[in-house]
């Protein structure tokens, strides 16, 4: 489990001291030259931005490939632009890989800059105030596909280093290496791949990640834990074709019904999953972590109402909210395509039914054994009539990240002096594989460090990022980056 740093330390953010405006017209520092840079061009810097955030670069369709591939190109514009060297595609299996490097900071440390230039299909259309891939500004937010997740962030990361470089005389005050993955929406496996045969070339002191987000607007936040992922399809067959409801219902199998029934038995109505042994190696946070929860300004309402737009939260009742976000495990359907979905009518009993599954893991759940318990029990339970095949088709472990160390201070040095409040420790419910991936094959801690915030809509229609935490998070980059030179 990991040591927080400084939470005997941590106020309440409630009663820390404001930021008053969001922006860089209002510093409570004096901007280094690097960021005196960043600031003058901001508006270049924004537009670059919607140039990458007009590419389609879905990883999941095929029908996007050329597009996933023409943004990492345009990575590689860029980086070879600022100056960085060794600038390269690396191919896998799926889409590329963007590497490049700067490493001529003897006795400095060595930052493993990460992100992921893919994103994720942006159905329903319809519910879009401004087409997807088109950006758009509007209250201060910055709307398109990937704006926050992940190219907006990811982008942060070039700003900052482009702004270090023409400051420093085309120096950076640190070593640096850049990963940028055009897979991470489809389970990242060709990054994996790379780091398990090629851990020599990436060696670094720390990982620096910025996909995740903010706890509320102006608190500046950092992650140290996210659940893991597995990611399953589960069909069930019947017979050897559809059939004709009139002739053959009442004797004929259906595989959906069958379907339906066994995803019922999965999961009780208040949350509780059913798979025999499931909770075993499960580990609870500890007193101290689950203290600090307690003094975050978390408004279970704001959550139902204004992010959500639910009428109810459901799940585990003995169990906060936060800890049912964060450090519980989930299982949801996603999907159940086949049959008959047209307009009109068409009495089909389908030859076969799909679902679509997943299961996030708490901290020291190995998603394998978790996989063969459910598909055990998925065998265990299908009816007469039909078989069903259960489908692994990614996963990521869970990972709690320590925080006892020189470039989590350095981070929360850096959020300080350019927020104006104490940065707060939280964890994730989502999952980034490659964290996980970074202590097992590079043994080296993730700094993670967003600045997306709650109502940002990812992976949903009209995703968006503010503005100001865009500029404001290339600011703090390159704060945490002289810091960590120094």
């Amino acid at each position: 489990m990991a040591l927080f740093f400084g939470l005997e330390n941590l106020r309440s953010p409630v009663l820390a001291p404001a930021r008053a405006v969001a922006n860089w017209e209002q510093e409570l520092f004096m901007p280094s030259p690097a960021v005196a840079f960043a600031r003058q061009n901001q508006a270049r810097f924004l537009e670059e931005l919607k140039d990458l955030l007009r590419i389609p670069s879905i990883s999941t369709l095929p029908e996007h490939a050329g597009d996933v591939r023409r943004a990492a190109e345009f990575l590689v514009r860029e980086l070879q632009r600022i100056g960085m060297e060794h600038v390269r595609l690396i191919e896998t299996a799926g889409h590329p890989l963007v590497y490049a490097d700067w490493l001529h900071a003897p006795g400095r440390p060595t930052c493993l800059c990460y992100g992921h230039y893919d994103v994720q299909p942006p159905d329903p259309l319809e519910e879009w105030l401004s087409p997807p891939f088109e950006p758009a500004e509007r209250n201060g937010n910055l709307y398109a596909r990937g704006a926050v997740d992940d190219k907006g962030q990811m982008y942060m990361h070039i700003k900052a280093l482009e702004s270090l470089m023409h400051a420093h005389s085309g120096q950076l005050p640190l070593n640096v290496r850049l990963l940028i993955e055009g897979e991470e929406e489809v389970g990242g496996e060709g990054i994996a791949e790379y780091l398990r045969q090629h851990p020599e070339t990436l060696a670094a002191d720390f990982a620096l990640v910025s996909d995740t987000e903010m706890f509320a607007s102006g608190l500046p936040t950092l992650c140290v834990g996210l659940r893991g992922m597995i990611y399953t399809e589960l069909e069930v067959r019947g017979a050897k074709t559809d059939l004709h409801s009139g002739l053959y219902g009442g004797a004929a199998p259906n595989p959906f019904q069958a379907l339906c029934w066994m995803l019922a038995q999965m999961k009780t109505p208040d949350g509780r999953i059913q798979i025999p042994g499931f909770y075993d190696e499960l580990q609870a946070p500890s007193a101290a972590e689950m203290a600090t929860w307690k003094r975050l300004p978390f408004d279970e309402e704001k959550l139902l109402h204004d992010e959500m737009g639910a009428t109810a939260l459901v799940g585990e009742a003995n169990y906060s909210v936060l800890e049912r976000l964060w450090a519980r495990p989930t299982l949801e359907v996603h999907g159940m395509p086949g049959g008959f979905t047209g307009a009109g009518a068409k009495t089909v009993i389908p030859a076969k039914a799909v679902a679509k599954v997943s299961m996030r893991l708490a901290p020291e759940m190995q998603p394998q054994r978790t996989f063969e318990r459910y598909k055990q029990f998925a065998e265990s339970i299908c009816p007469a009539g039909v078989t069903v095949e259960v489908r692994l088709i990614h996963f990521g472990d869970a990972i709690v990240i320590g925080t006892d160390n020189a470039y989590v201070r350095a981070a929360t040095e850096a959020l300080h002096t350019v927020f104006g409040r104490e940065t707060v420790f939280i964890r994730s419910g989502g999952s980034i594989p490659i964290v996980g991936d970074f202590e097992r094959h590079l043994k080296i801690p993730t700094v993670m460090m967003g600045f997306g915030l709650p109502d940002d809509n990812l992976h949903a229609p009209n995703e968006k990022f503010c503005i100001a935490n865009f500029y404001d998070g290339i600011a703090t980059l390159i704060d945490f980056f002289e810091r960590l030179g120094k």
